[in-house]
């Protein structure tokens, strides 16, 4: 077990509670619930999963052997040549073209005497140059619990690295490392154009094994795949939902940040998660390319992916009984309760013991939804149209988005 947590996405599933309403006081809040900070700690190494949970597929490991043998890599051809006559053939030419743009990433934490107290390790791909420096795009959970950075490359030439910024919620992170003799690239592909059956290839290095970069051949179980992920340590309440690709190319711990590519060798996706319990086969799931793109950017630019911030905590309606109290009209039955508000909500009027029904036009019946409405179709600076009841009443705010903080 690692010495830091290995922390995974989860996809437990919720439990139905119907927890008597109680009245909370109001608090601060940013982008989700002061609860809801931490992605949920789900396995390590070697731990055994007792329930059906999808976990992100980072190598957390002790304390780290001196030597380093465990992480040389061989060196392996730098360019693919194209093989047309059978599939197989195909599969080893497009693993020789993305292996020279696949790294180990080496995630240590250390304490203020320089001693190390955690060692993990992911995959990651490069995909771009900065001058004489090379980027890497890995993931958020593999980098999360870090404060020294290093990558390997397919040589075993291992290389500091710095963190240029992380994302928790789409699980992307980028790194900058010395790009001296790096002579390929990875190339992205286009996800959108993705059909389910054709083949898929996952590159990266499971288990930290210390080998070349191990592939693993499947093929595209489903293009698009909606799946709910839990941001919190107990994984048992929902906090958003992720557009993934799912495969049946075999992914295990190590493989996180890793490509998955086509037949082309171009990259498809990033390798994140993977659903992993007795009698489950063939459940991967990668990050589609397309939707990394914009966040790599972001990342590369600000840091961070600046969201915008509506100021209110909130719970399902329906994840309670007893809330006779809110006196809401007979017909209203889904909605989410303020706990807590501030910033501009606060400003706006909201209270706690609201029940938002309606942003703008859009029907608001999870915490989900009024996330998802906010991150994909507003902006900082924009103004959203509240629909809420207070004391049986229908009401309206007018909220001014403001940039989310992080804590």
């Amino acid at each position: 077990m690692s010495l830091f947590d290995d922390d995974f996405y989860s996809t437990k599933r919720s439990r139905q509670r119907q927890d008597s309403w109680r009245p909370k006081g109001t608090g601060a809040f940013t982008s989700f619930a002061g609860r809801r900070r931490n992605v949920a700690l789900i396995a390590g190494v070697g731990g055994a999963l007792a329930m059906l949970l999808l976990v992100g597929v980072f190598g957390g490991f002790g304390k780290s052997d001196s030597s380093g043998a465990a992480l040389a890599i061989p060196a392996s051809a730098a360019k693919a040549e194209v093989h047309p006559m059978n599939s197989n053939d195909s599969v080893v030419a497009a693993t020789e073209k993305i292996k020279p743009a696949v790294v180990s990433v080496i995630s240590s934490k250390k304490d203020d005497k320089g001693q190390e107290t955690g060692l993990g390790i992911g995959s990651g791909v490069i995909f771009a140059r900065n001058g004489d420096k090379i980027r890497i795009v890995t993931n958020s959970h593999v980098v999360e619990n870090g404060n020294q950075f290093e990558i390997v490359n397919f040589q075993g030439e291992h290389r500091k690295a710095t963190l240029i910024g992380r994302d928790r919620i789409t699980d992307l992170a980028v790194l900058e490392a010395d790009g001296k003799d790096i002579k390929v690239l990875a190339e992205f592909g286009d996800s959108e154009t993705l059909r389910a059956g054709e083949m898929a290839i996952a590159v990266g290095n499971p288990l930290g094994l210390g080998f070349s970069p191990t592939v693993t051949q499947g093929i595209i179980s489903s293009p698009k795949r909606t799946i709910p992920v839990s941001l919190t340590r107990e994984g048992t309440d929902y906090d958003w939902e992720m557009d993934v690709i799912q495969t049946d190319a075999a992914i295990n711990q190590g493989n996180s940040g890793g490509p998955l590519v086509n037949i082309e060798g171009k990259v498809i996706g990033i390798n994140s998660m993977k659903i992993s319990d007795t009698g489950v086969e063939g459940l991967g799931f990668a990050i589609p390319i397309n939707s990394v793109k914009p966040i790599i950017e972001s990342l590369i630019k600000d840091h961070k992916v600046k969201r915008p911030l509506m100021g209110v905590s909130t719970q399902e309606l329906q994840a309670f009984k007893g809330t006779d109290v809110l006196k809401l009209p007979t017909d209203v039955k889904t909605g989410v309760i303020v706990f807590d508000v501030s910033g501009p909500a606060k400003e706006a009027g909201l209270k706690a013991q609201d029940v938002i029904v309606q942003l703008d036009d859009r029907k608001i019946d999870s915490t989900i939804s009024l996330r998802k409405y906010l991150y994909n179709e507003k902006k900082i600076g924009d103004k959203v149209n509240v629909v809420y009841y207070r004391g049986g009443k229908k009401l309206n705010a007018v909220v001014t988005l403001v940039e989310a903080m992080d804590k």
